[in-house]
C-alpha cells in the first residue's frame, strides 16, 4: 500500500519530537518477526541471566549479529556470528555475560542493523520462575512452573477440576506386604501388573486376587527379583517401570550403594529369567544429556509412546526440526521412551538404541507441575498422565499433542474425593475397560496405614 505524504510528515514529526526530548526515536519493526522471545530468566538463573528465543517461522534463521538489550541502549549481546535458529528451536542467550536483567527490566531483539525491534519483553518485578509464553511463541507472557531453559515452557496448568472417575479408593494389598518405598506401577496386561521398589532395587510381578493384588508366585517371583546393573554389580534405586513391546524398562535415580551421587540411568531387564536376581540387560546413562540434580531429585517416572500414535498426531522431534519420523533413529525400537525429573517437573523424550548405550533426546516439555512423580501413556485414549506426590495435593494432569506437534497440558485434577493425601509414586491405567470405567492403581511410597497400593476407577472416555 502506497504510504500518505500525511503519514510521512507525522512519522517525521514523531522523531523529531523524540530527538528534542533527548530520547531515541521509536524502532521499526520486523516486518516478519518469526523469532519471539519466548522466556526470560531475571534473577539469576543458571549460569545467570538469560533470555530465550523461539523460531515460529517455517525456514530457519540466520541470527548472526542479532542484538539482545535490557532497557538501556548501552547494554548489549550480541548474538555470534554463524548461529542459525532452525523450525521450531529454542535458543538461550546467557547475557549475564553482558549485562545482568534488573527486577524492572526488557528484553529486546533487535536484527544486526540495531535500529530494527523483532520483539520485546517488558516486566516490573522479578518472576519467582521465569517469565515465558504461553503456549510457546505465541501466547502471552505468564510466571511459568518452572524455569525450562532452551525448551519448551512449562505453563501453568488449568485449574483442577474433579476426577473423571469413581470417588471411591480402596486398598488394594494385604496389610504390611510390600512396606515402604514401592514406587513406579505399569500395566502389561490387565492381570500383570509391575511394581518396582526403590530401595533396595525390586521388580515384582503383580497379580489379581480379588479385589486385591498379590505377588506372583511363579518362576521365583514370590518375593520380587533383585535388580542389579549390567555389570552384575549395584544396588539400582529404582522409581519407575514401564512394560512395552520392546521389553520392560526401569528408570532410576542413583546407585543406592552410593546415595550421595546422581545416576540417571534407564534400564532393559529380561522378566522371563528365573533367576531371583536379574541384571540389566542394556542399560543408558542419561546423567550427561540432563540438569544436574540432587541424588534423590532424579528420574521419577518413565513410560513408552508407540511411533504410531506420534507420527499420526505430527509430534515435532526438536532434534531435527521437522515432524518426528522414526526411520530417522534406526535401531530405536517401536516407540519413545518418556522420563520425568523430579527436580524440575520437566519431561524428556528420548530414542533408545535398542542395543544399549547410546540415545537422542527428541523433546523436552513440562509435566505441567514443579515435580513430577510418575508418567503414564494411556493407548486408549491418547493422553499422557503425568502425576505429582503430596506435595502437589495428590492432584495429575493429562498431556496431549498440540497444534504445533508438541505435549501440553490439557487437564488436570485433583485426587479422588476418597483419598487422602498420599505420598503416591506410582499411578497405572489398566487396559481394560468394562461398564464405562477402568481400573486404576496408585502406590504408596510410605506405605500409609500398612498399604502401599490403592485402586479407584477412570472414566474409560477421559
Amino acid at each position: 500500500m502506497r504510504t500518505s505524504w500525511r503519514n510521512t510528515i507525522l512519522t517525521t514529526a514523531t522523531a523529531l519530537a523524540a530527538l528534542a526530548v533527548g530520547m531515541p526515536a521509536a524502532p521499526a519493526f520486523a516486518a516478519t518477526p518469526s523469532v519471539r522471545v519466548n522466556e526470560v530468566e531475571s534473577s539469576g538463573g543458571s549460569p545467570g541471566d538469560w533470555v530465550e528465543l523461539v523460531n515460529t517461522g517455517t525456514t530457519a534463521v540466520d541470527l548472526s549479529g542479532w542484538i539482545v538489550r535490557d532497557n538501556d541502549n548501552s547494554h548489549a549481546y550480541t548474538i555470534a556470528s554463524g548461529t542459525s535458529l532452525a523450525v521450531g528451536a529454542f535458543l538461550a542467550l546467557d547475557v549475564e555475560s553482558a549485562y545482568g536483567l534488573g527486577s524492572s527490566d526488557s528484553a529486546r531483539l533487535y536484527l544486526a542493523d540495531g535500529s530494527t525491534l523483532v520483539d520485546s519483553y517488558t516486566w516490573t518485578s522479578h518472576a519467582s520462575t521465569t517469565y515465558g509464553r504461553c503456549a510457546d511463541g505465541t501466547g502471552a507472557f505468564t510466571t511459568t512452573v518452572a524455569a525450562t531453559k532452551g525448551a519448551a515452557n512449562s505453563c501453568p496448568p488449568p485449574a483442577p477440576v474433579t476426577w473423571p472417575g469413581g470417588s471411591a479408593v480402596a486398598v488394594a494389598d494385604a496389610s504390611n506386604v510390600f512396606g515402604t518405598n514401592l514406587s513406579g506401577l505399569s500395566f502389561s496386561s490387565s492381570t500383570v501388573l509391575w511394581a518396582v521398589d526403590n530401595g533396595p532395587g525390586k521388580l515384582y510381578r503383580l497379580i489379581p486376587s480379588g479385589s486385591t493384588w498379590i505377588r506372583d508366585t511363579a518362576t521365583g517371583w514370590s518375593s520380587g527379583k533383585t535388580l542389579r546393573y549390567a555389570s552384575g554389580s549395584g544396588d539400582p534405586d529404582a522409581e519407575g517401570v514401564v512394560s512395552t513391546p520392546d521389553g520392560l524398562f526401569v528408570a532410576t535415580e542413583r546407585d543406592n550403594g552410593s546415595s550421595g551421587t546422581s545416576l540417571p540411568k534407564i534400564l532393559r531387564y529380561d522378566t522371563t529369567s528365573t533367576a531371583t536376581t536379574i541384571n540389566a540387560a542394556a542399560e543408558w546413562n542419561l546423567k550427561a544429556d540432563l540438569p544436574s540434580v540432587d541424588a534423590n531429585s532424579g528420574l521419577e517416572g518413565i513410560t513408552w509412546v508407540p511411533d504410531s500414535f506420534l507420527t499420526a498426531h505430527g509430534f515435532f522431534d526438536e532434534h531435527t526440526g521437522a515432524a518426528y519420523n522414526p526411520a530417522d533413529y534406526a535401531g530405536h525400537g517401536s516407540g519413545l521412551f518418556f522420563v520425568g525429573l523430579e527436580a524440575n517437573g520437566t519431561v524428556y523424550a528420548y530414542a533408545l538404541t535398542q542395543s544399549g548405550g547410546s540415545f537422542t533426546r527428541v523433546a523436552t516439555f513440562g509435566s505441567g507441575f514443579s515435580s513430577v512423580m510418575e508418567l503414564t501413556y494411556d493407548a486408549a485414549t491418547g493422553h499422557l498422565w503425568s502425576v505429582c506426590d503430596n506435595t502437589c495435593s495428590g492432584r495429575t494432569a493429562i498431556l496431549d499433542v498440540n497444534a504445533q506437534g508438541r505435549f501440553a497440558v490439557t487437564a488436570t485434577y485433583n485426587r479422588p474425593s476418597g483419598m487422602s493425601n498420599y505420598n503416591n509414586e506410582g499411578f497405572a491405567i489398566s487396559p481394560l475397560c468394562s461398564s464405562g470405567s477402568k481400573q486404576v492403581v496408585w502406590s504408596d511410597d510410605d506405605n500409609d496405614g500398612g498399604h502401599a497400593l490403592r485402586s479407584g476407577t477412570l472414566n474409560c472416555t477421559a
